[in-house]
Formats: C-alpha cells, sequence, structure tokens
C-alpha cells in the first residue's frame, strides 16, 4: 500500500465533519508523573458508537457508488465495526447487515440494531460471522464492508491522527493498540505526514495484547503471519493476522510494538476509572496498560489513545475486581483451620490488627482433600497494596495458619 498523502488525510477530516464527534484531549498527572513528561489521553471512548470505528466506516461508505450504495451493506463485527457500520449506513441511507458471533454483549447486540442494521447472530467466535458475511456478499452483491484491511478504512481512522496534531502541536510520541492494524496504521501515516510537512518527527508506538500479538512475530518476518491467539480480555483488538494494508503502513511508519498482560490490561482500566474517571474497554486502554507496566520510553509530550468505551457492564464488574487483585488491593484467601472454637476468631483479630477489611467469608467443613477434624476458612480481604498483602500473609503465616492466595 502506498502512503496516504497528506491531502487524502485532510480530505476525510472534511467530509466527516459535522458527522463525527472531536473528542477531546485530557491530561492525566498520574501517567504524567509516572512518565515523566506530559500525558494526555485522546477520549475516543466518548466517540459516537462509542469508539474510533466510526471515522473509518463513514469515510468508507462515503465513497460508495450509487450504485454500490443500492446493493447494500455487509460486515461482521462482535461490536465496535458493527455500530459503526450501521450508524454509517443508516446516515447514508444504505441497508445494511450485520453478522455477529452469538456470544456478542447484549449492549452491542442492541445498539447495532438501534442504529438500523439487520443483525444475524451465528457462530460462536468472530471468525463464522467473517465467512458468513462473505458468504452473503458474493450470493447477494452487498459490498462487504472489511473491519481494517481497506485504504478508505485506513484513511478513515487516520483522521484521529490529524485531530492529535492539531491539537497539541508539541506532540512528540503516540501510543496506539492494535488489532488488524487499521486505527495505529491510518495514525501513524496521518501524524507522520504532518510531521513532515512541519519539519519534525514524532514517535508512534503501538500496544498489542500478549494473548493476541501477531505484529511483533510478523514484522519479525517481514510478512503478515496467522498466530495462535489466547482468550484475552481486550477482545476488540484479538486479531489473529495483521492486515495486509495496515502492514505495509505499519511496518513503515511504527517505532516500536510491544504487548501488555491480562493483568497489565486491567490494572490500566482500574486507573483509568479512579484517576481519569473515564470507562474504557480492554481494547482501549492497552496504550496506558503500556505505561503503567513501564513497557513505554516516552519523549515529550505523548498521547495514548483511549479507542473504545463499549464495554459489558458484567465484564467491567469482573475485569475491575481483576484489577484489584493485580494491584495487590484484593485478595482471596483459602486457610485449613483446626475443627475447633477460636480458630475464625483469631484469624479475625490478625486481620484487624494489620488493617486488613474482611469483605466476604465462608466457613465450611466440606470439600475434597480435607480431613475430618478440619474446617476451611476463604475470605475476601481488601488491601492497600502489595507491600501491606505481603504482610497480611507474613502475619497470618507467623502464627501458624498456611494462607493459599487465589484471584479467582
Amino acid at each position: 500500500m502506498t502512503d496516504p498523502t497528506l491531502a487524502e488525510f485532510e480530505d476525510a477530516a472534511a467530509s466527516l465533519r459535522g458527522i463525527i464527534t472531536r473528542t477531546p484531549l485530557d491530561q492525566s498527572q498520574h501517567l504524567s508523573d509516572l512518565l515523566e513528561v506530559p500525558v494526555h489521553l485522546k477520549l475516543e471512548n466518548l466517540q459516537r458508537t462509542g469508539s474510533f470505528k466510526i471515522r473509518g466506516a463513514t469515510y468508507r461508505l462515503s465513497r460508495l457508488t450509487a450504485e454500490e450504495r443500492a446493493r447494500g451493506v455487509v460486515a461482521a463485527s462482535a461490536g465496535n465495526h458493527a455500530q459503526g457500520v450501521a450508524l454509517a449506513a443508516q446516515q447514508l441511507g444504505i441497508p445494511a447487515t450485520i453478522f455477529m458471533p452469538l456470544g456478542v454483549p447484549l449492549p452491542k447486540l442492541l445498539a447495532t440494531r438501534g442504529y438500523g442494521a439487520e443483525v444475524i447472530l451465528e457462530g460462536d467466535t468472530v471468525e463464522t460471522p467473517l465467512r458468513l458475511a462473505a458468504e452473503f456478499a458474493e450470493a447477494t452483491g452487498a459490498v462487504l464492508i472489511h473491519p481494517f484491511d481497506h485504504r478508505d478504512i485506513v484513511v478513515g481512522q487516520g483522521t484521529l491522527g490529524l485531530e492529535l496534531m492539531e491539537d497539541l502541536p508539541d506532540l512528540e510520541t503516540v501510543i496506539v493498540g492494535i488489532g488488524g492494524g487499521g486505527l495505529a496504521a491510518g495514525v501513524a501515516a496521518a501524524v507522520k505526514a504532518r510531521a513532515a510537512a512541519e519539519g519534525r518527527t514524532v514517535r508512534v508506538i503501538g500496544v498489542q495484547a500478549e494473548n493476541s500479538a501477531a505484529y511483533p512475530s510478523s514484522l519479525a518476518a517481514g510478512r503478515p503471519l496467522q498466530v495462535e491467539t489466547r482468550p484475552t480480555i481486550a477482545d476488540g483488538i484479538a486479531v489473529a493476522r495483521p492486515g495486509d494494508l495496515p502492514f505495509a503502513l505499519i511496518s513503515r511508519h511504527l517505532d516500536d510494538v510491544v504487548t501488555v498482560t491480562e493483568d497489565d490490561i486491567a490494572r490500566a482500566l482500574l486507573v483509568l476509572l479512579e484517576r481519569a474517571k473515564q470507562v474504557v474497554e480492554p481494547a482501549g486502554a492497552v496504550g496506558v496498560a503500556a505505561i503503567l507496566a513501564g513497557k513505554v520510553a516516552a519523549s515529550g509530550p505523548t498521547v495514548s489513545i483511549l479507542s473504545g468505551g463499549n464495554i459489558d457492564p458484567l465484564l467491567l464488574q469482573r475485569v475491575v475486581a481483576h484489577g484489584l487483585a493485580a494491584s495487590g488491593r484484593y485478595m482471596t484467601l483459602r486457610i485449613p483451620l483446626p475443627d475447633r472454637p477460636g480458630q475464625l476468631a483469631r484469624v479475625s483479630e490478625l486481620l484487624a490488627q494489620v488493617g486488613a477489611n474482611v469483605v466476604e467469608v465462608m466457613h465450611t467443613r466440606h470439600g475434597q482433600g480435607m480431613q475430618i477434624s478440619e474446617v476451611v476458612l476463604q475470605l475476601s480481604v481488601e488491601t492497600r497494596g502489595e507491600d501491606h498483602r505481603g504482610l497480611v500473609i507474613s502475619t497470618l503465616e507467623e502464627a501458624g495458619f498456611t494462607a493459599t492466595v487465589s484471584r479467582d
């Protein structure tokens, strides 16, 4: 793919004006202190449909011919792309069919239908909807709208990069999540084009979830590779193979690609909730996760893109609990006890002495592997960080109790 020109990005931005939301930049003092440079958050979680996807979808659909619009469009997605295509199609009066997996979160399903698209649920993963969407396009003539592997999609997403350069003129580093690569490719190409026109340089760092990281090995090989993915809470960027067009741009323009763990992502979501007061989906928080995990060496004013905020409330509840555990602020202890009076009171006394707050207690005489004269105490406890958690465990052990920590 030849690089889109600065003029292409500017034309795309002009065509989207009044349709998308120009989302704000918000400086994070907490992250600034960690990196020792000014760090801003691009709040694309506040974008229409809740993510950046509306940019590329609207620009792609706006460039369809009258004959193509009459045939309608079809897409496959587990959420954000579906909503972007559905809303863009509604605004342009184009019939839209969206294939989604059976387990799609209810808020994303209802939103997509609410934008007027016909939704067909099929398959346990997004791979089945992708196949069915391609078959539907072949059978009906509908235009298949790929989530990231198309020039117009990349250019549309790149309009976000122009906003960064305009709103933060001294920008030096951009941190952006990568799935298939449409957003990272567009932002990197747009930022580099504008920076070159101004006679300066800007670094762009990509971030992937460790459990679904196709780009590091692909970049090392010099071509897109299919990798085996593992489950990740960042399902919005869980893509097994880079897009061909985004890969070409990313290989030329990204300065680095790093990965983050599930614990890193959960901690980032918690920090964004507590410190930035922002609800962000896991895929949208990987840039902040990279900062917290020490994976980014930024120079000068820095922006981390919060690419989306479409998170199922039930998943948010689980992720917050996981983030608290990963931050050393919550743990579940399993403590075998002799079955005699006073043992529960003794454990409670020890926890009170070290200032640990008990949230939940389960006391049982029944369980696999337990002795007849034994009971098991399971406690959910609030702590004040890793050092305090270590103090709680060591205090129990010094008193003769064996405490096993579980994050489940």
